[in-house]
């Protein structure tokens, strides 16, 4: 089940970058689960990564591998998270990076690894080997869907999209994919998320460009407030649309970072749509804040509030819930003066219900698929926005039998 999440009929390709997916036998459905994306010599490359404690063993290695070498290869398996497998753990996404090091004639450290699935198996590394040899002939650079596909987990529906704008006078392409459906509260981006674009930029910039749309996309969703130990987005640049390198923070760059911003927060949207048993796509917007860290944490305090999202569930307007919710945040404010609204109805003013609010405009409110949840705080000029889904039957489904 999925909320408004359409799946792309296709994706344009990014000059410069070629992917491709089989089955190397890691799931036990025997859905593709082993991903290989190639970039071209000179591409520059800028990743986030999980902040997890317990991070995996694939970020571990490609945390060390981006800093000492510009990548040429994303080597990308799901199924096993290769996580929580200590030193055998890294040893195997070195061996990984090596087996396509010992293909291509690169380096191991111009391969970063990734993964994603059950935490605690070790990585079956020979059926990688096995499977390599078909991966590399399959490259291409109209597989984006194919290489989507590749990545799911638990997601139900492929997330991916593409756009184009005019830089300098030349075409810039970008396309991206994400995966994820639970385990989602990225603290830095969201499961996998891979973006390409051909547009050409400094590495700086480029990680810059990142982590700032990453800011207001990846970092500001949640399914179930987990942090997962295998988070990473990566933005990769090939230079190949003809435009003059982006060297500095212009109007020029403003238009690759805006456009790069968009794709990321379609991707990230597209995780909660698709979240674990959702039925309901949440927008929190929280205004009028003395702080974007207070806006921040009441939104999140909402948003990972049981009894509010078990009410999304049921489409009930139990707004005490939401007030409740809104109070033990920690956050400064008078009470008389907040006003909290789902939709367009106002629901609570005054330190109360709002005279003018009926149970009747709630549950209208409540009933529909997409609901904005929207809260003043009147305590100065800050806002922030915060994506999340409710609390279903079939997320604890889902989850309890994971493994099985």
């Amino acid at each position: 089940m999925s909320v408004g999440l359409i799946e792309p009929d296709m994706l344009l390709p990014i000059k410069g970058i070629r992917l491709a997916a089989v089955s190397a036998g890691i799931k036990k459905n025997q859905n593709k689960d082993l991903v290989l994306i190639e970039l071209a010599e000179n591409s520059t490359c800028a990743a986030v990564f999980t902040k997890n404690k317990f991070c995996a063993a694939p970020v571990i290695l490609a945390k060390k591998n981006i800093a000492a070498a510009s990548p040429r290869y994303l080597l990308i398996n799901s199924g096993n998270a290769n996580a929580g497998t200590g030193k055998q753990g890294v040893e195997d996404a070195n061996a990984s990076c090596e087996l396509v090091a010992k293909q291509t004639g690169c380096s191991a450290q111009e391969v970063l690894p990734f993964s994603t699935g059950v935490i605690g198996e070790s990585l079956p590394v020979e059926k990688i080997a096995m499977a390599l040899p078909s991966v590399f002939d399959l490259l291409a650079e109209n597989n984006w869907i194919t290489a989507a596909y590749g990545i799911m987990t638990t997601d139900t529906k492929l997330k991916g999209i593409s756009r184009q704008f005019e830089l300098q006078g030349k075409t810039v392409t970008i396309t991206g994919l994400s995966k994820g459906a639970g385990m989602i509260q990225p603290n830095m981006a969201t499961m996998l998320a891979y973006v390409g674009t051909d547009a050409a930029i400094d590495q700086a910039l480029l990680q810059e460009c990142l982590q700032d749309a990453v800011s207001l996309s990846f970092n500001s969703i949640t399914v179930d407030s987990d942090t997962s130990t295998n988070d990473a987005c990566v933005l990769m640049a090939t230079g190949q649309a003809g435009n003059s390198k982006l060297v500095e923070k212009n109007a020029d760059y403003l238009k690759l970072f805006n456009a790069v911003s968009e794709v990321c927060l379609y991707l990230a949207q597209a995780i909660i749509r698709d979240a674990e048993g959702a039925t309901k796509f949440v927008t929190l917007q929280v205004a009028s804040s003395a702080s974007l860290e207070d806006a921040r944490q009441v939104a999140y305090t909402v948003a990972h509030s049981p009894l509010v999202k078990t009410a999304l569930f049921a489409c009930d307007p139990n707004w005490g819930r939401i007030l409740a919710a809104v109070g033990r945040a920690g956050v400064e404010f008078d009470m008389d003066k907040i006003r909290i609204y789902l939709g367009d109805v106002c629901i609570v003013s005054n330190g109360g219900r709002d005279p003018g609010y009926t149970e009747e405009q709630g549950q209208q409110v409540m009933n529909q698929d997409e609901i904005l949840i929207r809260i003043e705080l009147n305590t100065g000029e800050y806002q922030a926005s915060v994506w999340t889904s409710d609390l279903s039957y079939d997320y604890v489904k889902i989850n309890a039998e994971y493994r099985s």
